[in-house]
């Protein structure tokens, strides 16, 4: 079997980029508790004593924006001076406008609404044009490719034994990276460990190493999979004291593929935070995953990847590709047309039946978007595994 070697990243909650996808995403679920059917696209940056909120926001309710930035920056951490950042003296900058009426005109009303359609999915249309992927894969229990699922649970490990006072000398900002060796298609072993942590100015690198590999590494990667060839690399530079905002400017969806499946599998470009459902970027890609997921679930395929694509102010998918890298039990093209049957992707349908309108965000703006079994969220619900293999076994 051919070696080859694959390795993901992840980022910490403190870490500038997802300081500021969280802040776009907690403003998100602030106006959609208020006003399920806003029209939202929040970005945010992050520099020195400075977080700038700006976008495009429709709603008929009010939120204190300033109030909800200092918040998201506290809870995460940031909230002494000697962090660097503190969210209770930065300064918070807002340029909201409303959404363009070029573009609402297409999300409101569908071309296929304007031709005569009176499917209630079909009255309101994609609000962009472009290409979203799925991915899923049988090599972990949520279906997920190992090392993202690796680097977010060292990632979350992380983070926790700062907050719980496990480390109390860890500050907020972080990172991961996992590589896994495989025997073809077959995971064999963990070759390499990466973190970065931010920490105390008077902590001791020898200490800062073992206490990782005790706390952090050692309950979160499993032991078979480790061997007296993994590497561990432990805050390579020797020091990472600036960090956060201070040390690098942040900017929402700059972090792509750390929220979606680590470079395993493609991506169409959209980021998620800061997007309400009727962006197609974000539903149709969860959308991908739930479809991907059920495939692999009911034993079609062992991995699997969906590709969806949408033109602006469309309610009908332009096109839906299925790919199964040659493990799939019948032919990708009888899956696809399985999935038409199975599942309406339509952005009106895929907001009722995976409950999008609710302020569901945040948490999912840190640790990634797919295969967050522990969040409860409907794409990762394996519900249509059987409705597949019926519209298989009816081909």
């Amino acid at each position: 079997m051919t070696k080859k070697l694959f390795t993901s990243e992840s980022v910490t909650e403190g870490h500038p980029d997802k300081v500021c996808d969280q802040v776009s995403d907690a403003v998100l679920d602030a106006i959609l508790e208020q006003d399920p059917e806003a029209h939202v696209a929040c970005e945010t940056t992050a520099t020195t004593g400075v977080i700038h909120v700006m976008g495009e926001i429709t709603t008929s309710c009010y939120v204190d924006i300033p109030a909800i930035v200092r918040q998201v920056v506290k809870d995460i951490g940031y909230d002494d001076p000697k962090c660097g950042f503190d969210g209770n003296t930065c300064g918070v900058l807002t340029s909201i406008d409303t959404q363009s009426p070029d573009i609402a005109m297409g999300v409101n009303q569908s071309l296929e609404a304007k031709n005569g359609e009176t499917d209630e999915n079909s009255l309101t249309g994609a609000g962009d044009q472009g290409m979203m992927f799925g991915y899923a894969c049988d090599e972990t229990p949520e279906l997920m490719p190992l090392a993202i699922s690796l680097s977010h649970k060292l990632a979350k490990q992380l983070a926790a034994v700062r907050k719980d006072g496990t480390l109390k000398y860890l500050r907020p900002d972080g990172k991961t990276q996992v590589t896994v060796e495989y025997g073809g298609d077959t995971v064999k072993r963990v070759d390499a460990i990466v973190i970065s942590t931010q920490h105390d100015e008077d902590v001791k690198m020898d200490k800062l190493k073992k206490d990782l590999i005790k706390y952090v590494i050692k309950p979160v990667v499993p032991a078979q999979l480790v061997d007296q060839n993994t590497r561990i690399f432990i805050n390579p530079t020797g020091r990472f004291v600036i960090g956060g905002p201070v040390g690098d400017s942040g900017l929402t969806g700059r972090k792509i593929i750390v929220d979606t499946y680590g470079g395993y599998g493609r991506h169409g470009g959209g980021c998620f935070s800061g997007k309400d459902p009727t962006k197609v970027d974000r539903s149709a890609a969860y959308a991908a995953r739930w479809v991907a997921k059920n495939i692999v679930a009911a034993g079609l395929a062992k991995r699997c990847e969906i590709e969806l694509a949408y033109a602006i102010g469309v309610a009908h998918p332009v096109s839906i590709m299925v790919d199964t890298f040659g493990t799939g039990r019948v032919s990708d093209e009888l899956l696809a047309q399985a999935v038409e049957k199975v599942f309406d992707l339509r952005p009106t349908a895929i907001i009722k039946e995976l409950d999008l309108r609710r302020p569901i965000y945040r948490q999912l703006a840190a640790y990634g978007h797919m295969g967050r079994e522990d969040l409860d969220v409907p794409w990762e619900k394996k519900n249509r595994t059987e409705a597949l293999l019926r519209a298989v076994a009816e081909q």
